[in-house]
């Protein structure tokens, strides 16, 4: 109570105020709202934070039990973030004077940085106090800082029919997620009052399951027949990436034929160009690389005789992985030159790049999914280790 006491007087001489975490509670509290003991509390690294003004969504850490009661705010004060997953509040801030507050934890301590750049709205409220300069309100400052600038402008023109490539042949207990993927694409779709068309020659899915898409195409996913369907269908726009490999194989090779462009379809979500470049080894090196990313040496070789030369310069043991490879289909662990040989061997017979890289094996590996939409928005799906 003495702490709260003492934020209120602080209220009193208009100077900036952040509070984080239980700092946002205690000034919450100290405004005049009312907290809650929450259910079972938002906790981990992968929380996500939507700012009320901007709709933009952040990943954010937290560990925190209970919450501000968004319902029952006095008038000069507004919600500044709400959680995604349980509409809680993630934070409030003034309508007018410099004071806001996040239940989150923008500082990050090893948690996403999505929101590191609050500290720096923060600061500049701060300079302006302490120079007599005409101080933008923390509200607009907060909004201005977080609103997305596309380079490029966002087409915002709904299509009509999609066209969806879908999983292909699975086998038990591996690709499921290209299945889930597919029939929640397709759910997505059929929200929004999409025609639904979808490519998939395995009757045993979910996404060829009566109900699912308007129309199935129970085909190879090749680009013949995915172009006779374009053909015959002539959708807006396609999706090739709820298919595996397969898909992707497939519509880089239909953009290469000039397919997309001669029947007028829009590639939907990512684009050829970024699958181009994460499904060729060598190229995804190199973007890795200018942005400063520590991975391990490699080298893209393309013949049996260049990879046990890279292999030689890298020092065994080394892991050779297939470009554009159907369930890393060829890829392996080489400990020696004769492993190395047998293993590109059977690598470039289904491939034409291979990379060679310096073993990592016996470190941690820990995968995070994350989706990213046109505004820029981030959700971190799930995360899991690879063993």
């Amino acid at each position: 109570q003495v702490i709260i006491e003492n934020i209120r007087k602080v209220f009193k001489q208009k100077k900036p105020i952040f509070g984080i975490c239980l700092g946002h509670q205690l000034l919450s509290i100290a405004a005049g709202c009312v907290t809650y003991k929450m259910r079972y509390g938002n906790r981990g690294h992968n929380q996500p934070a939507t700012h009320r003004v901007t709709g933009r969504c952040y990943m954010t850490s937290q560990n925190h039990g209970f919450c501000v009661d968004a319902a029952q705010l006095p008038s000069d004060w507004e919600v500044l973030f709400t959680n995604a997953n349980d509409n809680s509040n993630e934070g409030l801030v003034h309508s007018v004077l410099p004071y806001f507050s996040v239940q989150f934890h923008p500082e990050h301590t090893a948690g996403p940085e999505d929101l590191e750049c609050l500290f720096d709205v923060f600061l500049e409220s701060v300079k302006d106090q302490i120079n007599n300069r005409f101080c933008i309100s923390i509200k607009d400052r907060l909004t201005e800082k977080l609103a997305y600038r596309p380079a490029a402008p966002i087409v915002t023109e709904q299509p009509k029919k999609i066209l969806i490539l879908g999983s292909g042949g699975l086998s038990i207990g591996q690709a499921g997620e290209f299945d889930y993927s597919g029939s929640q694409a397709i759910k997505a779709l059929k929200e929004e009052s999409i025609q639904t068309l979808l490519i998939n020659p395995n009757i045993a899915t979910v996404q060829t399951s009566k109900g699912m898409a308007d129309k199935v195409y129970f085909l190879p996913i090749t680009p013949e027949y995915v172009e006779q369907v374009i053909r015959s269908e002539r959708p807006d726009g396609v999706l090739l990436t709820f298919g595996g490999q397969t898909a992707l194989n497939c519509g880089v090779e239909l953009e290469k034929n000039g397919v997309f462009a001669k029947y007028n379809v829009k590639i939907l979500g990512t684009p050829i160009e970024s699958i181009i470049q994460t499904e060729d080894r060598k190229i995804f090196a190199d973007r890795i690389s200018e942005i400063n990313e520590k991975v391990a040496p490699s080298a893209a070789v393309y013949s049996i005789p260049e990879a046990l030369e890279a292999a030689e310069k890298l020092g065994y043991p080394v892991m050779a992985r297939a470009a554009f490879s159907l369930g890393g289909l060829g890829s392996g662990f080489a400990n020696t030159k004769e492993e190395l040989k047998t293993l590109a061997q059977q690598a470039l017979a289904h491939s034409s790049q291979l990379i060679i890289d310096k073993s990592l094996k016996g470190w941690k590996e820990v995968e995070y999914e994350v989706v990213r939409d046109a505004y820029d928005n981030c959700i971190t799906v799930c995360n899991m280790e690879n063993v």
